[in-house]
């Protein structure tokens, strides 16, 4: 049997695949939040310090602006930050939750685990924990899709997902192809079961296909962490843009169609869609392909950057604030992430 070496991209290989329908539980985005770190960080900066001008990176990314969380703090700093203002929007006391789940792949440290560090943080001392860390971009989307399998547990009502990255941490600032790209940034929801019939997760569709296009190769049992790891840059991410572009733009509108046939809903009548917020340019080509308006998905990558597991988030906040997703709207969230692995769900709003 013949062995792949690491970095060699499975790309021959069908992706696996699967599709669920509907929870008999309904469940409420009960409220949201969000965290930015103060420090904005522009294209013109970049020119600084990179081979590149804002003109380029505005045509090819569609950012202006992206964020950049204080050496200090670490992302769970953020997930707290942005939990407190969404647990007000819910009425929800801390102490109440029953589960706590980060989605994100720059937690503090390799262990102990970054959902455990936010429950102690808040107070949430009979939450369970959860992390979902190795979907990287996609975390948040299976995150939300094992809270709405949580909540049709009758001793689980009320859960906080919280997405964040710190993608400043683990770029490499000499390397235009990923630094351009990535800002820090956290969005919570909490979510309650509903009373409402038929809210809730209506449909879901994953997939994946193992691909060493977007890595970072080193910091795990393959290439622990040494002296040689470290000055060779491996503990930074290292993407392949072409190769993004090609499974993004192919996998998301294929994934959202997924979604939306088995929930049963039209395509065009999706009143949301909340896209995973890597690049303007996949975004909007993403809608070209499923012919859908833009106006019909929010866009926070102009001002945050690419966010990794909290761009969806954003997104879905930043509508939810703005008094734009109205009760029984059907929307979807969908992204894409390192592996690659995608996913999107089909929901009802309550």
């Amino acid at each position: 049997m013949a062995v792949l070496a690491p970095g060699q991209p499975l790309s021959h290989r069908s992706p696996s695949h699967q599709t669920g329908a509907g929870l008999s539980v309904p469940f409420a985005v009960a409220g949201t939040g969000m965290h930015l770190p103060p420090e904005v960080v522009t294209n013109q900066e970049l020119t600084r310090t990179l081979d590149t001008s804002d003109a380029w990176i505005t045509s090819r990314t569609g950012i202006r602006e992206r964020r950049c969380l204080a050496p200090h703090l670490a992302t769970s700093d953020m997930c707290v930050a942005a939990a407190l203002p969404a647990l007000e929007a819910a009425g929800v006391e801390a102490a109440g939750l029953d589960a706590i789940i980060v989605a994100s792949y720059t937690g503090d440290q390799p262990l102990v685990s970054t959902a455990l560090i936010v429950k102690d943080a808040l107070g949430a001392h009979r939450a369970l924990s959860l992390d979902v860390t190795q979907a990287a971009c996609a975390s948040g989307i299976q995150a939300m899709l094992i809270a709405a399998h949580l909540l049709q547990n009758p001793s689980i009502g009320t859960v906080l997902l919280l997405a964040a990255d710190c993608a400043s941490r683990i770029t490499d600032p000499a390397d235009r192809t990923t630094r351009v790209f990535f800002g820090d940034a956290a969005a919570a929801v909490v979510l309650t079961r509903s009373e409402t019939p038929g809210a809730g997760l209506l449909s879901y569709d994953l997939g994946s296909q193992l691909s060493y296009d977007v890595q970072i190769p080193a910091g795990g049992s393959r290439l622990p962490a040494s002296a040689t790891t470290v000055a060779a840059g491996e503990h930074y991410l290292h993407m392949d843009g072409r190769a993004v572009w090609d499974t993004a733009t192919t996998r998301l509108p294929e994934s959202i169609r997924g979604a939306a046939h088995r929930a049963g809903v039209p395509v065009d009548r999706v009143r949301h869609f909340f896209l995973h917020q890597a690049n303007l340019n996949i975004l909007n080509e993403t809608l070209s392909a499923l012919d859908v308006p833009r106006d019909r998905a929010t866009v926070t990558i102009d001002r945050l950057g690419n966010t990794g597991s909290a761009g969806v988030f954003t997104a879905l906040h930043t509508s939810v604030t703005e008094g734009a997703l109205l009760p029984g709207d059907v929307y979807v969230l969908s992204g894409i992430g390192a592996g690659f692995q995608w996913g999107s769900l089909c929901l009802r709003h309550a």
